[in-house]
């Protein structure tokens, strides 16, 4: 096998080895599953697979619990609030990307528009957010 890296999202570690991994008991994991803190993957025989990014929830769990004293209610709206912000950063980027793209465009049309005769070069430019003129 190649020197594969591994997805985030890739479930890879049986119970007994992710609960090593953030040094809680096996029971624990099975406790936050229950009440949807975290959810593995399962294998067909019902076996909870977890992923470097579940290992990652636990360990977000763990420094809440343990360093700042939220109670798992607490843990569950933090965890529900770095998601959506999550989703929302990515909304973001994916706006930002458009809006590139569209500026590009435009400064390529201008640039047509000049090279053709159509407008005089400098009458039309886009202008960037520090640029607005008043």
């Amino acid at each position: 096998m190649d020197d594969e890296i591994l997805r985030d999202d890739e479930p890879c570690y049986v119970i007994s080895v992710a609960a090593r991994l953030v040094s809680l008991h096996p029971q624990t994991l099975r406790y936050y599953d229950r009440i949807g803190l975290i959810r593995p993957s399962r294998t067909a025989g019902r076996m909870r697979l977890y992923s470097q990014r579940d290992i990652e929830t636990l360990r977000k769990i763990v420094r809440l619990t343990e360093d700042l004293g939220v109670n798992l209610a607490g843990v569950e709206v933090v965890l529900n609030m770095s998601r959506r912000i999550e989703e929302l950063q990515a909304e973001m980027a994916r706006i930002q990307q458009q809006a590139e793209a569209r500026i590009a465009a435009l400064r390529q049309r201008i640039e047509e528009m000049e090279n053709s005769g159509q407008v005089h070069r400098g009458e039309f430019r886009v202008l960037g957010p520090d640029q607005a003129e008043e």
